[in-house]
Formats: structure tokens, sequence, C-alpha cells
């Protein structure tokens, strides 16, 4: 296609500032949903999530050293939020990366949308792939120290491939 012809496309698709304004409080408010919704989900986990993200320190400092000692009235509740908050952002990200593309796609070049396609699928793959990773590791390593050895040093001092990364991440 020519550079008028994108030039046509883009015009077809122009809108009034009342138009754009409405079209941007619907993507925002699907974006919204899909936040709130893996919130809640999200904030009944909390705890599992934390003991998942604890689980390599766990493995490295031994479990007499990693209870979770809160000092203020609060705090629980606080670390719960933000651990939701967090996961929420993590995985409704598809959902919104969706919406702001759907937002801004009309306003496009062609060529423009096809290079920024490939970005927006690959992101929430390769970051799922990022969270498998670290929790296929994470328990991989606490289930072969709690079946091979019971005292905390001699975990750190295994001969395992596992092993020995966080023994020299500790160090």
């Amino acid at each position: 296609m020519s550079v008028e012809d994108d030039e046509k496309e883009i015009e077809a698709t122009k809108a009034p500032l009342m138009d754009h304004l409405i079209e941007l409080r619907s993507r925002l408010i699907k974006a919204l949903v899909a936040f709130g919704i893996t919130f809640v989900g999200c904030f009944f986990l909390a705890g599992d999530i934390y003991n998942i993200l604890i689980k390599p320190f766990a493995w490295v400092a031994g479990p007499e050293h990693t209870k979770f000692i809160y000092t203020a009235l609060l705090e629980y509740f606080w670390t719960k939020l933000k651990l939701a908050m967090f996961g929420a952002a993590f995985i409704s990200f598809p959902v919104v990366a969706g919406q702001i593309y759907m937002f801004v796609a009309p306003g496009l070049y062609r060529h423009e949308r096809k290079a920024f396609l490939p970005y927006l699928i690959a992101t929430p793959i390769f970051s799922r792939s990022a969270l498998s990773w670290f929790t296929a590791s994470s328990c991989r390593c606490w289930c072969a120290s709690r079946s091979a050895c019971s005292s905390s040093a001699a975990r750190v001092s295994r001969k395992s491939r596992c092993c020995r990364r966080s023994a020299n991440i500790s160090t």
C-alpha cells in the first residue's frame, strides 16, 4: 500500500473529541475491571503468593529464619494488599495492553500496527514463562533440599547445580 492509501485509511477513522473520550473511557473501564477481578483473586491467594515468593529465601536461610514478623497493626494487611496489587498488575497486563493497543491502533499506519503487534503478543508469553521458570526452579530446589538433607549448613554445601547457585547468592 502507498502512503496515500494509509493516510486515507486514517482519515476514514477520524472522530470528534467526544467519540475519542467515550472510547477511552470504555477501554479504561474494561482494563480496570480486569485489574479489579484479578486483584480480588490475588488478595485471597496472597498467603500462597507470599509462600511461593519466599521459598528460595527459605531454602537458603532455613525455615527457622523465615518467619513473617509484622510490628505494626496493619502491616500484615498492607503486605497482602501489595502482593495482591502486584499480582493483579502482572496477571491483568495482557488485557490492559490489549485495551491500550485497541485504543491506539486506529491512529496508526498499517506498517506501524504490524511493527507493534509482535511486542503485544510476545510480552505476555515471556512474562508468563519467566514466572513459570521462577516457580519451577524454586520448587525444585525446595523439594530437593527437603529430601536430600535436613540441616541448613548441609543444604548450602550440597553439590547440586541449584544449591550451588543459591549458595553463591547468599554469600
